[in-house]
């Protein structure tokens, strides 16, 4: 999985918003507080907004704030908003793939990668980043000790 760095600024932005409720947050703060560059932050957040995952209000007493409960928004959901599919092969979806001869069974293996990624990201809710605890499913695969060795 390739992390961009639109998605990882995303949910870090959300992560801020999550743990400042019930107030609002400012884009520039988030900024700030994320060492995140405030045009991407501005653009990422109006997207989180046309996304129905975070809501705002302009004014002194303005900022962003979740639009849901932060226990009810996921990871997954965030990736999705500002990237789309969480895995696309050459910009497919990986149920839509083909192949032929040795290679064929390589539909299976992306939607294999695909239903990994939705274990961990749809599992794993803004609400667990603001605690700081992962859920036990996480938490376990990175215990592993080949989770932390990069390939």
């Amino acid at each position: 999985m390739h992390v961009t760095a639109r998605a990882d600024y995303a949910l870090r932005a959300c992560a801020e918003i999550a743990a400042a409720n019930p107030g609002p947050t400012k884009a520039e703060r988030i900024a700030q507080l994320q060492n995140i560059p405030f045009k991407f932050i501005e653009n990422i957040l109006a997207t989180l907004k046309h996304a129905g995952i975070v809501r705002s209000q302009r004014g002194v007493e303005g900022g962003y704030w979740l639009a849901r409960p932060a226990d009810e928004i996921t990871l997954a959901e965030v990736i999705r908003a500002v990237e789309g599919p969480l895995a696309n092969v050459r910009g497919e979806r990986p149920e839509t793939t083909q192949y032929r001869g040795p290679a064929k069974p390589l539909r299976e293996v992306w939607v294999a990668v695909r239903a990994s990624l939705r274990t961990v990201l749809e599992d794993v809710t803004l609400a667990d980043l603001v605690k700081g605890k992962l859920p036990a499913t996480v938490a376990r695969l990175t215990r592993e000790k080949e989770a932390w060795v990069g390939h």
